[in-house]
């Protein structure tokens, strides 16, 4: 099991989720293109997200699954999104992780500094070996997000993902511990 964690970035602090999040995250899991990328409930209610926030998230670390970040804006404490991890696969030191960020803080750059401040954390502070991350072939967005995490792009999972609209393909990127050790 991870330990209760929190990190931070010149713009970010990456904390565990807790009640007062639960409308941001309501208001960002019932947005159109979450929606479109995640296959979370539809509708996105805020009992789902304070079940999140509250119970679910922290369940997924206690079990060793992963551990799930609200990330927040360092200046105003308001949530702008999450990233973490699941699939973890502790025999062979390897996690996914995946990440969606609020409406109101697309476009700034927010997932791709989550996403590196989590993978240096867990490959370099946590000495894992792997760090998966898996993105819809026509979310050019979580593509781009990838690429400027430092992720390697290793090819296509056929109909290995789904979403509301049905099966897609996958693409996946790695990231691994000589990646950044070459930086």
């Amino acid at each position: 099991m991870f330990p209760e964690t929190v990190l931070h970035t010149d713009r970010l602090v990456l904390r565990p989720f807790t009640a007062a999040d639960a409308q941001d995250t309501q208001a960002s899991c019932a947005d159109a293109l979450t929606q479109r990328w995640l296959p979370l409930p539809r509708p996105y209610t805020l009992d789902a997200a304070t079940t999140w926030c509250t119970s679910v998230s922290h369940a997924l670390r206690e079990s060793g699954d992963g551990i799930h970040f609200a990330v927040t804006d360092s200046r105003t404490e308001r949530l702008v999104g999450t990233v973490g991890l699941k699939k973890t696969d502790w025999r062979g030191l390897t996690s996914e992780v995946g990440y969606w960020v609020s409406p109101w803080a697309r476009g700034r750059g927010i997932a791709t500094e989550a996403t590196r401040a989590l993978a240096d954390w867990l490959l370099t502070g946590r000495r894992f070996e792997r760090l998966e991350l898996r993105a819809a072939t026509a979310n050019t967005a979580s593509q781009k997000t990838a690429l400027k995490s430092g992720f390697h792009r290793e090819g296509i999972l056929r109909n290995a993902g789904f979403v509301h609209d049905g099966r897609v393909d996958l693409v996946l990127f790695s990231l691994v511990a000589d990646d950044l050790r070459g930086r």
